[in-house]
């Protein structure tokens, strides 16, 4: 798959620099696999990815961060919507209620 655009997760860890672990290795998952399906998605995540709405929603480093994003599966491509922090995360969602 090819991530667009990574450069949101390097400004996040910047910030927050126990991401960046966990985004790495996600990042390196992400762009070794062509995942034909939100089927094949969780059996890679586990647990870890959702749908939310239109988005797919990963916890990411052991559920302190969100990563929300758009994968088209046909055209092998993920869009990074956000990154977020479990806490703003959750401001977040309450406010789209």
């Amino acid at each position: 798959m090819h991530t667009i655009s990574k450069k949101r997760l390097v400004e996040f860890w910047q910030v927050h620099r126990a991401a960046e672990k966990p985004l790495r290795i996600w990042c390196a998952l992400s762009d070794k696999t062509d995942f034909e399906s939100f089927a094949h998605l969780k059996k890679t995540f586990g647990r870890s990815v959702d749908k939310v709405g239109k988005f797919t929603v990963f916890d990411i480093g052991g559920n302190k961060f969100r990563l929300i994003t758009v994968i088209h599966y046909n055209r092998r491509k993920i869009y990074i919507r956000d990154v977020l922090t479990h806490e703003e995360y959750g401001r977040k969602f309450r406010k789209n209620e």
